[in-house]
């Protein structure tokens, strides 16, 4: 079983907003206002722009497993406002709207994700992968523990965004995973 990380097409803009639905309604179905407009979270209408934004920007990847679309990631050196100093966006890459498909939960899909980002952090010369999660969802933040990232804090009452958990984790902590990590392809 193979997991292969590509870089996002605006074809796959659907798959990527389906992805977003499917896991906020599996998400409210827990009791978790993230990305819900309960919650402040983005409307759809407002994440779709953003998505292709960043697809035509080359800043998102699609994982596929077994050739189905099985999860997406937005990779940048941007954050929302007030939540990483200037020096800490300089130095890291920054993980957005990271989404496993629900059908591929447990498969490694999110590891394979995160891996692709400590890759781009390494080409870039980063020391960090860095991101903000919802502030709210616990389970998410055990999450992000589990993979290695660190509770850096929360961001202040200057970052008004429902995601002010900020986390973080060393590129050089992947270097041992990158090298042997198997099976993950990369197309161009």
């Amino acid at each position: 079983m193979t997991t292969l990380i590509r870089q996002a097409r605006l074809a796959d803009l659907g798959t990527v907003s389906r992805l977003r639905l499917q896991r906020t309604h599996w998400l409210a179905a827990r009791g978790s206002d993230q990305w819900t407009r309960a919650g402040r979270g983005l409307p759809i209408e407002t994440f779709i722009r953003s998505a292709s934004r960043s697809v035509r920007d080359n800043e998102t990847w699609i994982a596929e497993f077994n050739g189905d679309p099985a999860g997406t990631i937005t990779i940048n050196d941007r954050a929302d406002e007030n939540l990483w100093s200037p020096g800490e966006l300089a130095d890291a890459v920054i993980i957005h709207f990271m989404i496993v498909d629900l059908r591929f939960a447990g498969h490694g899909i999110g590891g394979a994700l995160l891996a692709h980002a400590a890759e781009l952090a390494l080409e870039r010369h980063r020391t960090w992968v860095r991101l903000d999660a919802w502030t709210t969802n616990l389970a998410l933040h055990d999450y992000y523990r589990r993979a290695g990232f660190s509770l850096a804090r929360i961001a202040g009452p200057e970052a008004t965004g429902p995601s002010r958990a900020l986390f973080e984790r060393p590129t050089a902590s992947w270097l041992p995973a990158t090298t042997t990590q198997l099976p993950l392809a990369r197309q161009p």
